[in-house]
């Protein structure tokens, strides 16, 4: 009997330790943030003054097809950055949408729209999941945000439903080998291929991978 028991105990015994083990390992992996809210008091470092240099906003818009009169959105706006760059190019015969989950950027977004004497901006409060944007919009854009979305296929969902049928969203993150840069640590960045699957399952195709920029890539997804 005791032999019997023997491997019993010593099975058990391993299964313990390969447990353990794989806990441990799953401790060590960096988590992801996934809280949208950025510190209100960090605002500048969102706006650098070599941003326009390395941001490249104008080549930006090129690749997602942006001119005069289009409907566009800033999904994550921030303190409106990217929004007043969009706004400018698509005039006052166009509309910009921007879009955050927190009031002190909204307002933010909208004093920033009225010093630069923007009357096409309009903000929305949206949420973790959506984003609550109107529809036939011709480009969705987001910049720097993704790693933090808490279900990212669920925003994704309903962005694609606010596209127009040749709309595009862009989706703009920092690489991996970008160290020495702007952006967060390495370990929180995202691998692109991980975002095309995402896009997959909420129903968007891959147009393009843009490798222009220093430190991020520029993922175009159509439906």
């Amino acid at each position: 009997m005791a032999t019997r028991a023997e491997p019993r105990a010593s099975g058990a015994l391993v299964a313990v330790l390969v447990t353990a083990a794989l806990l441990t390992a799953d401790a060590q992996q960096p988590a992801r943030p996934k809280s949208r809210e950025f510190p209100p008091e960090e605002l500048g470092r969102l706006a650098p003054p070599d941003r326009d240099e390395w941001q490249q906003p104008d080549r930006i818009m090129d690749a997602l097809g942006i001119y005069d009169g289009n409907r566009v959105a800033d999904v994550g706006a921030g303190g409106g950055w990217f929004t007043i760059r969009l706004a400018r190019r698509v005039g006052p015969n166009g509309r910009v949408y921007a879009e955050d989950v927190q009031e002190l950027m909204v307002e933010s977004i909208k004093n920033a729209a009225e010093r630069e004497g923007l009357s096409n901006v309009e903000t929305i409060l949206g949420s973790d999941r959506d984003p609550r944007l109107p529809d036939n919009l011709d480009a969705v854009l987001m910049v720097g945000i993704y790693v933090y979305l808490e279900d990212p296929v669920a925003i994704l969902r309903n962005i694609a439903a606010s596209l127009a049928p040749t709309g595009r969203l862009g989706i703009v993150e920092y690489k991996k080998d970008g160290a020495g840069g702007p952006g967060p640590e390495l370990d929180e960045r995202i691998d692109p291929e991980e975002v095309i699957r995402d896009a997959a399952a909420a129903g968007l195709e891959l147009r393009s991978h843009e490798t222009f920029l220093r430190y991020q890539y520029l993922l175009v997804f159509g439906k």
